[in-house]
Formats: C-alpha cells, sequence, structure tokens
C-alpha cells in the first residue's frame, strides 16, 4: 500500500478544513504544495488525486468533483462513501434540523419547472412530521401524537436560524432574488440520490437537472443546464431545436447565477456523455440518504475514473 506523503495530506487537510474548494482554489493549493500546475502537468495531478483517492477509499471516503448548478463552477470536495448509523453520529445537527434539510429539497428537486430553489416563505412553511413515517404518520388516527416533540415544537425563529446555519455551512444557500438554492456540498454528497430520485438528466451533460431551462413544449419533459444551455447556443447563434419534441427554442444565452459574485463560470460540460447519445448513462452504485447532512465528512459517490475523465476534459477545455 502506498504511503500519502506530506504533499497529499496538506490537500487533505486543506478540504477537511475549508470545505468545498471552487476548481481555481484547489488548482492553487495544488500548486502551492507541489510546484507544479496541473494545466501544464496534467499527468502529475491527475496521478496525484487518484493516489490520494486509493488511500481514501480503505477508510471509505473520496475525494470528488463536481458542478454547482448555481454557477457553472467545478468543485473539488471530500466525501464519505458510506450513509449509515454510524455516520450519522457524526453530524452536529438535530433531528428536526435534518427534517427541515429533507424537506427543502425534497420541495426543490420536485418542482417541475426547475428553478433550483424555493421561497424563503415556502422554506419556512414545510411540515417537519412529513419527513416521518414516510411521510404518512400525520395522516394515520393518531399520527400526530407519534410525531417526535422536537419536530412538532420547532419554532419558526428555529427554522429561520437553521436555514442560516445550512447556508453558512454550503449545504444550502441564498440566491440572487432572494430565494433558497442548493449549496455546493449538497451537489456533492448527494450526487448518487438526485440521480435515483427520477430527476430529469441534462440532454447535454447528463447530470441531473435540477437547476435548468425547460422545454417550452409542456408535454416535453427535456432539461438543458444553463450553462451547457449557453455552450449550445454560443455554437447555434441563439437558436436551438429540442432534440425530443422538435420545437424550435427562440431564447437569449443565459446568465449562470453567481451565487456568491465570484468568477465566471468554466465551460467544460463534457464530463459525462450526453443523454441523446448511444453510450450507456453512468449509473451510481452506493446508497445516500440526506439524514447524513452535516457528517465529519459527507454522503453520495462517484467513481475515481470519472473524476479522472472530467480533469482531463476540465485541462482541454482551457
Amino acid at each position: 500500500m502506498a504511503v500519502l506523503n506530506w504533499k497529499h495530506h496538506t490537500l487533505i487537510q486543506v478540504l477537511m478544513t475549508r470545505g468545498p474548494l471552487k476548481e481555481n482554489e484547489f488548482q492553487k493549493i495544488f500548486t502551492g504544495v507541489t510546484g507544479k500546475h496541473p494545466r501544464s502537468c496534467e499527468r502529475d495531478f491527475n496521478d496525484f488525486l487518484l493516489k490520494i483517492n486509493k488511500e481514501l477509499s480503505y477508510v471509505q471516503m473520496e475525494l470528488r468533483l463536481c458542478r454547482n448548478q448555481n454557477d457553472g463552477e467545478v468543485c473539488y470536495g471530500l466525501v464519505n462513501n458510506v450513509s449509515d448509523e454510524q455516520s450519522k453520529l457524526g453530524t452536529k445537527y438535530s433531528v428536526p434540523q435534518i427534517a427541515l434539510y429533507k424537506g427543502v429539497i425534497e420541495a426543490i428537486v420536485q418542482d417541475a419547472t426547475a428553478q433550483g430553489s424555493i421561497s424563503t416563505i415556502d422554506a419556512l412553511n414545510i411540515r417537519l412530521e412529513s419527513q416521518v413515517h414516510g411521510g404518512t404518520g400525520s395522516q394515520s388516527q393518531g399520527g400526530l401524537s407519534q410525531v417526535p416533540p422536537a419536530l412538532r415544537n420547532f419554532s419558526m425563529s428555529q427554522k429561520e436560524k437553521t436555514l442560516d446555519e445550512l447556508v453558512r455551512d454550503k449545504w444550502l444557500c441564498h440566491t440572487p432574488d432572494g430565494h433558497i438554492g442548493l449549496g455546493v456540498r449538497s451537489y456533492l454528497d448527494l450526487r448518487s440520490l438526485f440521480h435515483n430520485s427520477g430527476i430529469p438528466s441534462c440532454e447535454v451533460c447528463n447530470e441531473a437537472a435540477i437547476k435548468a431551462k425547460v422545454c417550452q413544449n409542456e408535454g416535453c419533459a427535456l432539461r438543458i443546464h444553463h450553462y451547457c444551455l449557453k455552450k449550445k447556443l454560443s455554437q447555434r447563434r441563439g437558436k436551438i431545436v429540442c432534440p425530443t419534441c422538435g420545437i424550435q427554442w427562440d431564447c437569449e444565452v443565459p446568465e449562470c447565477e453567481a451565487v456568491e459574485g465570484e468568477d465566471e463560470p468554466n465551460e467544460q460540460i463534457e464530463s459525462h456523455p450526453s443523454a441523446g447519445s448511444k453510450r450507456k448513462r453512468h449509473k451510481a452504485n452506493r446508497n445516500t440518504d440526506a439524514d447524513t447532512v452535516g457528517c465529519t465528512s459527507s454522503q453520495a459517490s462517484q467513481s475515481v475514473s470519472d473524476l479522472r475523465r472530467v480533469t482531463r476534459s476540465s485541462a482541454r477545455t482551457r
């Protein structure tokens, strides 16, 4: 078994301390500890990350990247690949707080318009009891008495504080229009959950399209991420025909919503095969659960091959 050196340890420690990092921040740290730049030393960069993931796999952890659907930025973070009762002991959140988080996720992903967010009022009005007993406990005879007192007594002010805390910890985010959206940690940790929840995939990158442009034909379920659509429109001079129903979209190049008002998003979108291609869609093979929010290392799965493929694609697009 290969042993990680201080350079690997430094990169892991930074991710554990700071949480998910944007690609440019992550690459700066890599350059700082190795003296090499990922763009000019792509092979060394990939080997470095693969070595980290090989060792982390022994403790069922993983260094993973994803694209933040709010602003299109590629981000890196550490996740825990196991969702079990022992992992849940690591969370700092209470049962009502986790129930609220689950309710927010559920409301966002079930939105047929793919806005990727809900209003703060809607978030505060989520019924926590619907998150226990499969959502049926409060409907059954005597169900209300079966709801834990901690959920029944969770006040509006406590909900407000919880939302603020989830935003601060990057599980949720505030959108420019004042709504509540998913944070980068949710996109990192719950990738498999999103794939397995029946959320339509983006036509371009095949990732779950939580925040996306929906086909203007009400009978069509096609979705394309805003940053993926921007790429398509730039190639087709502002017009695109829906590959599913054939309706023509007349729309301007969308601007990705930079939640924190930082750098422009990267243009790398070819990390996964498109939904319209003949290639087999990547399937997640590990279980995840939003109950594990806040664990020391978060939950979900993405293979090392995905990491390597996306990283190489990112380097080629520059």
